[in-house]
């Protein structure tokens, strides 16, 4: 059985392309939600379609940042459909887990990831040791609040600090000073990182992102 999985991240977007993606590839039974994908939880058509799948079914989706956009999220997923027999593929991106060049493709994932991590912890300290000067007596000229606002939209450091016109590195401080630890700055980092090899793969072979 063909079931599929589509997204957009806010009630003002449309489902109308993922659903016809997964309609015309054969799906006959569809979960879809109007939630942020930054996470797993509280996306409540997610679950109730992981809970569906069975052995022998395949899960349909049109990219996998519409499941994902954590690359550690999505391989736990992956991880629970291949102990459950389901296969994964993704109708407008050369992804499927029931072949080996397409499983190749989401071993890339994690590849990258771990590349991704270590090239920013050295920009990182890169940017600390640079900037370390400007630091000082700062915090209480910024606007805090804005920040947390910001970041609850979604932005990352790199575009908070250009629209507040500061160094992504003194908004790294400024999260912190608002107890964001360092795994959930990475986490919220790290989508946007998917979201970029999702793009790159799609334009790889052609394909237009919706």
């Amino acid at each position: 059985m063909k079931v599929a999985y589509c997204r957009v991240s806010s009630v003002g977007q449309s489902l109308i392309s993922q659903l016809d993606s997964v309609k015309n590839y054969g799906a006959t039974k569809i979960f879809s939600e109007k939630k942020s994908g930054t996470s797993t939880k509280g996306r409540d058509e997610l679950k109730k379609c992981l809970d569906f799948v069975r052995e022998g079914d395949e899960l349909v989706i049109t990219r996998v940042d519409r499941m994902a956009r954590s690359v550690l999220d999505l391989q736990v997923i992956i991880k629970d459909l291949n102990e459950k027999g389901v296969t994964l593929t993704a109708t407008e991106q050369p992804i499927s887990t029931k072949d080996a060049t397409s499983k190749c493709f989401l071993d890339m994932l994690s590849v990258f990831s771990e590349f991704e991590t270590n090239l920013r912890y050295e920009r990182q300290m890169d940017g600390i040791r640079a900037n370390k000067h400007k630091f000082k007596g700062r915090v209480s000229k910024v606007d805090i609040n804005r920040v947390k606002t910001l970041k609850d939209e979604g932005l990352g450091a790199t575009a908070i600090g250009k629209e507040m016109n500061i160094d992504r590195t003194y908004v790294y401080k400024l999260l912190k000073k608002l107890n964001w630890n360092n795994e959930k700055i990475y986490r919220w980092r790290n989508k946007n990182y998917l979201v970029f090899l999702s793009k790159w793969i799609s334009n790889l072979h052609g394909n237009k992102q919706l």
